[in-house]
């Protein structure tokens, strides 16, 4: 079915103005001013927006799709992530990450559930390994992963500078680069160590060392969590320099300190003047969020939740944000990094993949990949196991 959805007020992220959206299957065909002429012979259904405000779907680029945890045994791993708990989120991409347990979960039941949110009705990717070296892997290479298996487009999360990790060196942290840079070569996708960020006082000199020592492009070298504490991002900060992109963690209320919200760390960013391309935000959706003391006892924990991706852009625009520079890490500047094409974008030819905000900044209607998965805030569609 053809979908006309009239007067919306598009960001693309860059605001457009009011315009006329039509979308054929899961395909945006026409962005314009001027309402298509559509022969009254086909069928179409028409949305009259009356000027609500229309961003790109937003890409979670950290999220723990098949459940995280397990710090504290068996009954501490998280579940698996519903679809709706990404939709009503207005999340339309994500890509999914192992972490602490690279053991018990691995890159199998990744790509299969990647498999399963796209026959959802998601669009889904995945990263091969996990924290530790060497590497989980389906093919027996990081390398062979990202050729061979459509949904792995990089590595990660590997851990850096935490006690959970394998403790890499650096010949070792370069040689899995060089899997992920030269996979991506290949094949056109992102190739791309994600890298966890612990608080550990080592903080991003492997990272450092890695550009000042290897050929390997910066933008192969992707830290996340950096906002985790504040010694930390000033280090991302001055990372971008190198060319390297950093993401930020939208932290749930009470899991921020000693760190930056995301959104004050966005802040610091731009006022800063650093590179705004080169910072992106993600949710650790589906993951634990422990907190340790000296001798590695787990003090606290909770669990990342995706809708703390519009959150932080209502927090945003409500601290003086214009919405059109709030939207880039959530949108554009995650699929530049992550080389999705269709993605990020508002435009013809790119997928169907829209949020309706209300006047609150609420995500009240969601389409992805052409298809209504929420309206007025309710989930029009649930996942297999989430149907009642």
């Amino acid at each position: 079915m053809l979908k006309l959805i009239k007067n919306a007020n598009l960001f693309s992220p860059a605001p457009q103005g009011i315009v006329h959206i039509l979308v054929a299957g899961e395909i945006v065909v026409y962005v314009g001013v001027k309402q298509p002429d559509l022969d009254a012979s086909l069928d179409v259904e028409i949305v009259d927006l009356e000027g609500a405000a229309v961003i790109p779907g937003i890409i979670d680029a950290h999220a723990h799709i098949t459940g995280g945890g397990g710090e504290t045994g068996p009954s501490s791993r998280v579940p698996p992530v519903f679809l709706s708990e990404f939709t009503l989120a207005g999340v339309t991409s994500v890509v999914g990450v192992l972490g602490t347990d690279d053991l018990t979960r691995n890159t199998q039941t990744l790509v299969t559930q990647a498999y399963g949110l796209r026959e959802e009705g998601l669009s889904a990717w995945c990263h091969t390994g996990g924290y530790h070296l060497p590497l989980t892997t389906l093919t027996g290479s990081a390398r062979g992963d990202i050729v061979f298996i459509d949904p792995v487009i990089g590595v990660g999360e590997l851990a850096i500078s935490d006690h959970r990790s394998s403790q890499p060196t650096l010949d070792e942290f370069m040689r899995v680069a060089s899997e992920a840079h030269v996979a991506g070569l290949m094949t056109g996708k992102a190739g791309i160590v994600h890298c966890h960020m612990g608080d550990g006082d080592r903080g991003l000199a492997l990272l450092r060392a890695a550009l000042d020592t290897c050929e390997i492009p910066a933008r192969t070298f992707n830290p996340t969590h950096v906002n985790r504490n504040k010694p930390l991002f000033e280090e991302a900060m001055a990372l971008t320099k190198y060319g390297c992109s950093v993401d930020v963690t939208a932290f749930p209320v009470g899991h921020v300190e000693p760190g930056l919200s995301a959104a004050d760390a966005f802040i610091q960013f731009r006022d800063g003047g650093y590179p705004a391309n080169q910072l992106t935000i993600s949710s650790d959706g589906g993951g634990c969020l422990p907190a340790f003391d000296a001798q590695g006892n787990l003090t606290r924990f909770g669990v990342g939740l995706s809708s703390t991706l519009p959150e932080t852009i209502q927090e945003l625009v409500g601290k003086g944000v214009e919405l059109q520079d709030a939207l880039p890490p959530f949108t554009s500047s995650v699929a530049d990094l992550l080389r999705l094409a269709q993605k990020g974008r508002v435009d013809v030819g790119k997928d169907a993949d829209l949020v309706v905000l209300d006047t609150e900044n609420n995500v009240r209607d969601v389409m992805a990949r052409g298809r209504w998965h929420v309206q007025d805030g309710q989930a029009k569609v649930l996942g297999t196991y989430e149907q009642s």
